[in-house]
């Protein structure tokens, strides 16, 4: 590439310069398809602006853009411009893939026709016009790519190969394919975001370590929606340089970092449907929000509607239709549970501005063009910021254009939640991503498939691990449990059919077992074992789970009453009671694919939309307590009317204002300060249920579920080793209730104080010990690392039989010393599943006297306990019973004011 690119990058290049530097096809497409440089504004967005020069001059680069704002184009048009340049010389591109796009998504043909097809047709069709013929090609391959397909890729390679993680995986390991790979030269990894805090984003991290290995360096393009921090999502794209002697600590690779997220201007404004959401009837509140939702759509050409399940879609659509909001050929619903052509029809349909109103579940980054779209409406709280602005970022799908989104928030809790994080997306701010590390079971995956592929110096196998972002503090301690897990190197592992994966052993002399002439003698070698290792590993590779659906029967009759998703199970301890057809039961055990429970009368403690919904970041946490420690001190000067004041400063309504300062202004009359969880204390409030005979502590900490899930799982087994007696926990993102008899006390506040931060670890250990989520999440952990085979030989063994084998190795595994299965279990439930450091850095403040825990003694719940305790009643079911319940615990608070 010449100076006058490398001059372009990190410059302020006007759009002409910028495109000057392009072959003259590609320049010649360009404007005709955006115009010509010389119109107001350019015809570049701002992340094309910065990201074109960068990857023409071959930089890696991270681009984080809103949706819409042209990135995944950027990348595209730079990569074009190299292949048609090379075609038109005399060697041209050889027969192998130059650039491999990489998305989470399957259904890729959406996104590759717009950013991809389109222009490298209109490319070439413009150099046919100049008698210049190329044959730049592309294609897709993923899990349903026909054989036929599969074949003639081989045989005729794509230069641009768009793909998904784990069909990358897989052609590593194939052989024939694996020399397409080696011309690699440029990888995109598009929605980076929601790849990196997963482990198919791990699992993609070391992919792209040993496609280094196997083609040499190339250029790494992510290209992202809002998410921070970006500096680490930037080195989780480009890795680190691991030494293979292992000296030194590995360097971050460099990394452009393309900042754009707040290149478009936004509109945002919470909505309350009524300035009183606890006497106001939920028939009422329920008009109230169709009739502002209503109004909304009538506004607007294309409103897309979010919510928080996918139920919830489908009753928002159903009532619209019903309501005659909309007609039905003109309204459509959109989620995961519709088969495919159900799906596509929908996308066809908003790509075409055929309809009116869409509701969905999802997020719907299919790159799907939806230029009609003018609105759109999230229907609760996302729970995120960066959610919130993926979501609204689908309005006005142009650049240039206002994203106009609106908030409509059925709950006080969430009220609080939204109106904190709509401020707070006005002010730029992104909730962090939480990036696995370490994973065992993604390592033994790729050790196993490096090991099919060797034998290769050990040190070079695990160069290649830490060279990947997630693997950089990986330790020899875990690298040697590992090894010994793929060994097998354990006493009646053969005699429960688990068999050596690998080998590990020095390069023999030349009449040795394991001689390889290509290393010297005494190199430490791994290889693979077993004649079946390769189509063990590519019927078995990749991350997601699958899941499958429990049967319930009531303990002793063994009456069956129904099916739960497995992913409830997280959210059920024993004890606790939930709603199923519409009867209540308390859970007791789980064994294998069945679930044992008895009737009960108490009241719900787990909704049954608990599992779907995303949890509450703790970033934001944060920013709510800020908010309410802001709001008390607005209070303390100038009392509810100067509450008032300062909240119409937030994008919110009048309805959110007046319910919101009504809301904390009956919580302090009722409580007073101490009772209202702040940045710098946290709130334990103790009631006395003399009904159900429980002593209730709600503990309102705002810093999501996952941290909630941890803490309170934390605190619940140090009080039932305090007490002896069980103690039931109902989480919530905005705290947790832990409840035991009345007949037994302990000193919570005291709990948090002196809980050592350093220990946390350990006790969440042996609070999860012999509980149905380590059961579950082993199972998982044991399928990922192939110690359970989800296919073997042409069978596939179902969700609900990994899980009896699993739990049959379980026993076993729990005995072994720093067993590498085990130990991932319970690491991915401590760190991933319950925010270990978010539990150790809060507890770790208190330590230090930055917080201080104070303890309330009430009769009945505050204001700002009400939905801890309700919680229990609001399930759809439930709705009346939580109407009902609400209202009491108000009508208390008033009471006891106004005595």
């Amino acid at each position: 590439m010449g100076s006058e690119s490398g001059a372009l990058a990190g410059s302020a290049a006007s759009d002409r310069e910028i495109l000057d530097v392009l072959d003259p096809a590609v320049r010649d497409w360009w404007v005709d398809r955006f115009g010509p440089p010389e119109q107001d504004g350019g015809c570049l967005t701002p992340p094309q602006r910065e990201a074109i020069p960068l990857i023409h001059e071959g930089e890696n680069a991270l681009v984080a853009a809103p949706t819409g704002s042209g990135k995944t184009l950027a990348s595209f048009t730079a990569i074009l411009n190299e292949l048609f340049e090379r075609e038109q010389r005399e060697d041209g591109l050889d027969n192998g893939v130059y650039c491999l796009y990489v998305s989470p998504l399957k259904s890729l043909a959406n996104d590759i026709e717009r950013n991809l097809a389109n222009p490298l047709d209109g490319i070439a069709d413009r150099l046919a016009e100049r008698g210049v013929e190329t044959d730049v090609r592309q294609a897709i391959r993923h899990g349903d790519t026909s054989d036929y397909e599969r074949q003639q890729m081989l045989e005729t390679a794509p230069h641009i190969l768009n793909t998904t993680p784990e069909t990358l995986a897989i052609l590593l390991n194939s052989p024939k394919f694996r020399e397409r790979l080696a011309s690699v030269e440029y990888v995109v990894v598009d929605e980076i975001h929601s790849l990196a805090d997963s482990k198919r984003g791990t699992h993609l991290s070391v992919s792209l370590e040993r496609l280094r290995r196997l083609a040499g360096e190339f250029t790494r393009v992510g290209c992202s929606a809002t998410v921070e921090p970006l500096s680490d999502i930037a080195r989780f794209l480009v890795g680190f340089d691991a030494n293979e002697d292992a000296n030194g600590d590995p360097e971050p690779r460099d990394c452009e970092i393309v900042d754009a997220r707040f290149a478009r201007d936004y509109d945002l404004q919470l909505h309350c449907p009524t300035p009183d959401l606890v006497n106001t009837s939920r028939g009422a509140v329920n008009d109230a929000f169709y009739e502002t939702l209503g109004g909304l759509v009538e506004d607007h050409e294309s409103t897309l509607v979010f919510t928080n399940t996918r139920s919830g879609a489908e009753r928002v659509l159903e009532n619209l239709r019903g309501r005659g909001v909309v007609d039905e050929g003109r309204s459509a619903c959109h989620h995961g549970s519709l088969s495919k052509d159900r799906r596509q029809a929908v996308e066809s349909q908003l790509k075409e501005g055929a309809l009116d109103v869409t509701t969905t579940s999802t997020s719907l980054e299919l790159g799907i063009d939806m230029p009609h779209i003018d609105l759109v409406v999230q229907v609760g709280s996302p729970k995120s910021v960066a959610s919130l602005l993926q979501r609204v970022g689908r309005a006005g799908h142009r650049p240039g254009r206002t994203v106009t989104g609106r908030v409509i928030a059925l709950d006080r809790d969430e009220l609080v939640e939204c109106a904190v994080m709509l401020r707070q997306a006005e002010r730029g701010f992104v909730d962090r991503v939480h990036i696995p590390e370490r994973c065992q079971d993604v390592a033994a995956q790729h050790v196993y498939g490096m090991a099919i592929e060797g034998p290769l110096r050990e040190a070079a196998v695990a160069a290649t691990l830490r060279s990947a972002y997630p693997y950089r503090e990986y330790s020899e301690a875990d690298y040697e449990s590992l090894i010994r897990y793929l060994r097998a190197d354990y006493d009646g592992f053969e005699d429960r059919n688990v068999y050596a994966k690998i080998w590990r052993d020095k390069n023999d002399a030349p009449d040795g077992e394991h001689h390889y002439s290509e290393f010297d003698v005494g190199e430490t070698l791994v290889g693979k074992r077993g004649r079946l290792a390769r189509p063990i590993l590519l019927q078995n590779i990749g991350t997601i789970p699958d899941s499958f659906s429990v049967n319930v029967y009531v303990r002793g009759g063994d009456e069956w009453v129904g099916q739960l998703d497995e992913s409830y199970l997280d959210t059920l301890e024993s004890g606790d009671v939930f709603v199923l057809g519409g009867d209540r039961f308390a859970y007791r055990y789980r064994r294998g694919s069945k679930v044992y429970v008895d009737r009960t009368s108490e009241r719900p403690t787990v909704p049954s939309w608990f599992s779907e919904r995303l949890p509450l970041s703790f970033d934001l946490g944060r920013e709510i307590a800020r908010f309410q420690g802001d709001l008390v001190e607005k209070h303390a000067q100038g009392g509810a009317s100067a509450v008032r004041r300062w909240l119409r400063e937030f994008p919110i309504d009048g309805n959110a204002v007046r319910a919101l300062a009504r809301m904390y202004d009956d919580q302090l009359a009722y409580a007073s300060v101490e009772s209202v969880s702040t940045d710098e204390r946290i709130a334990v409030e103790t009631v006395k249920d003399r009904d159900d005979y429980r002593r209730r502590y709600h503990v309102r900490t705002p810093y999501g579920r996952r941290f909630n899930d941890g803490l309170s799982r934390l605190l619940a087994y140090r009080c039932a080793n305090e007490t002896n007696a069980n103690v039931a926990v109902s989480v919530a993102d905005n705290g947790f209730t832990l409840a035991m008899p009345l007949n037994r006390k302990v000193d919570v506040a005291g709990l948090l104080r002196d809980t050592d931060p350093e220990s946390v670890r350990e006790t969440l250990r042996d609070a999860l010990d012999g509980t149905d989520l380590l059961e579950r999440y082993f199972r998982i952990d044991a399928t990922r690392s192939l110690l359970v085979l989800k296919r073997y030989k042409g069978r596939e063994k179902s969700a609900s039989k990994q899980q009896v084998a699993s739990e049959m190795l379980l026993a076993l595994a729990e005995e072994l010393e720093d067993f590498a299965v085990i130990d991932e279990t319970y690491r991915e439930l401590i760190e991933d599943k319950l925010d270990l450091a978010g539990v150790r850095d809060v507890l770790a403040r208190l330590q230090a006297g930055d917080v201080d825990v104070t303890e309330t003694s009430l009769d009945t719940p505050s204001p700002l306990s009400f939905g801890l305790a309700t919680l229990s009643a609001s399930d759809v079911v439930l709705a009346d019973d939580e109407d009902a319940v609400l209202r009491e615990f108000h009508e208390r608070v008033h009471e006891q004011l106004e005595d």
